[in-house]
């Protein structure tokens, strides 16, 4: 299960995994493993995983039943893609409606539904898809110049398609964001 998140881990995780709360006390406090926040763990000699603040996002965002919640998205999704130059400063989840935890500092939370068309997995955590994450910031207060840049560099690396992109924008209603994609796209 650790390895699966990029040698993270939560303390609901190792009860399941059958090791109790004295158990989880003795490995925390020895070599074995490093405590990351409350609840949250990591095997200490396990090699870090590309973006470690990320998987603990990922695992701060869980549920009760275990299930995370959290989606990377927005400019940071776009930078994870390295569709721009844009280095955001805070990162951006997508959450879904309802959830209530109180985002760490430099996190901003985005309420929405992601479906599982519009999500990528990385290690230890997910992230909204190209197209997906173009459409989002198409709607964001991001500069025209930046979504420019970025729809650019998606369709040069092929990393979507502008059939795929026209097929979008005629099937949702996205207003803004679709008047902004479809200015984009005349301008490449």
């Amino acid at each position: 299960m650790a390895d699966e998140q990029g040698g993270y881990f939560t303390a609901q995780q190792a009860r399941e995994a059958g090791y109790s709360a004295q158990l989880q006390a003795y490995h925390a406090k020895g070599s074995h493993w490093q405590r990351v926040s409350a609840g949250i763990y990591r095997l200490r000699h396990y090699p870090v995983p590309p973006h470690p603040q990320y998987v603990e996002l990922s695992l701060w965002s869980r549920n009760r039943e275990g299930t995370p919640q959290a989606v990377i998205g927005y400019e940071t999704a776009l930078a994870l893609h390295e569709l721009s130059d844009l280095m955001p400063s805070r990162i951006h989840l997508i959450v879904p409606p309802g959830f209530r935890k109180p985002p760490p500092r430099g996190v901003v939370l985005h309420t929405g539904i992601v479906p599982p068309g519009d999500l990528e997995h990385a290690s230890g955590f997910q992230l909204t898809a190209p197209l997906r994450t173009l459409v989002d910031l198409a709607g964001s207060d991001l500069s025209p110049e930046h979504l420019h840049r970025a729809l650019h560099e998606a369709l040069n690396r092929g990393v979507i398609r502008r059939s795929t992109l026209e097929r979008r924008l005629s099937a949702e209603k996205l207003d803004q964001a679709r008047r902004r994609l479809l200015v984009a796209l005349e301008a490449i």
